[in-house]
């Protein structure tokens, strides 16, 4: 029989908002970009506002901002925040101008549980996913009674879902995929399985048996997707390409086409698989044209 232990709702939302004070300056910081227009309207002498989850995201916008951006003329300032709400509530009301830390089916949800309008504009690195464990070598080693913690957001839930029935930890039921919820799960082989808020999930990985780490917070927890995960979501053909987004309708906004450039450079791609030689983040483009 599967067990399910979930985080309080008050206890979830005091975690968002501890971390999200944190990250999060007051509107009037947040919106000295110096021009109220949007769009394609925009100054381009104004500071573009970006959010971002600390590592990778923010490691690349400032590697961005203090090496190409002034050439590009482009004045970018980074904020970066511990969780995957307040980015885009801010990028959506206007606090931030746009948002780098998630990917597609994440903000899909997102999109349709809040009736926000946020959309991509550009691809730039994929963090596989990875199950971590400190009491176990392999994932032979977990079996009836182990405890695994998963994120419990829809779409990482179901992207860990998926990573943990191929490697035959459980079963889904057939034609789930990454789509799944635990209700999906055909057959959890006396598996127990603990809902956390992606974030935390790093700092309970002793309470657990094991536990799927999305690839930014294993980074930030100094955890080596390439070396000490038990098993790794693979690269190809991966659908959870992170994005540099923004509020419909300022995607043409001249300061986001130049950091999108720029976020497909050569140099990006460069900076990308240097500082993440252990294949832990991996560029979502190919070489620039020249």
């Amino acid at each position: 029989m599967r067990t399910t232990v979930k985080l309080t709702a008050a206890l979830a939302a005091a975690a968002a908002l501890t971390l999200g004070l944190s990250a999060c300056s007051a509107p009037s910081d947040t919106s000295s970009s110096g021009s109220s227009k949007k769009g394609k309207d925009a100054d381009p002498a104004a500071k573009l506002v970006v959010a971002a989850s600390p590592t990778p995201h923010g490691d690349i916008l400032n590697f961005v901002r203090d090496n190409l951006a002034a050439k590009a003329g482009l004045k970018l300032e980074v904020k970066e925040f511990n969780d995957y709400v307040l980015p885009n509530t801010a990028t959506q009301n206007g606090e931030v101008d746009a948002n780098f830390f998630q990917h597609k089916p994440y903000l899909d949800d997102f999109n349709k549980k809040n009736k926000t309008d946020i959309v991509p504009v550009v691809n730039v690195e994929i963090e596989p996913l990875g199950l971590y464990s400190k009491k176990g070598k392999k994932v032979a080693d977990l079996g009836s009674g182990s405890t695994i913690a998963v994120p419990n957001d829809a779409t990482n839930e179901g992207r860990a879902l998926k990573l943990l029935a191929d490697n035959g930890v459980i079963k889904l039921k057939d034609g789930v995929g990454a789509a799944a919820k635990l209700s999906d799960v055909a057959d959890d082989k006396g598996v127990k399985f603990t809902e956390l808020e992606a974030a935390q999930i790093p700092s309970r990985l002793d309470d657990v048996d094991a536990a799927v780490i999305n690839g930014n917070f294993a980074i930030s927890a100094k955890l080596s997707p390439a070396k000490d995960s038990i098993a790794l979501e693979k690269a190809e053909g991966n659908p959870y390409a992170n994005f540099l987004a923004v509020k419909k309708g300022n995607e043409k906004d001249p300061r986001i086409e130049k950091l999108a450039k720029l976020l497909n450079s050569d140099e990006v791609k460069k900076f990308i698989e240097q500082k993440f030689s252990n294949g832990a983040v991996i560029p979502a483009f190919g070489p620039v044209a020249s």
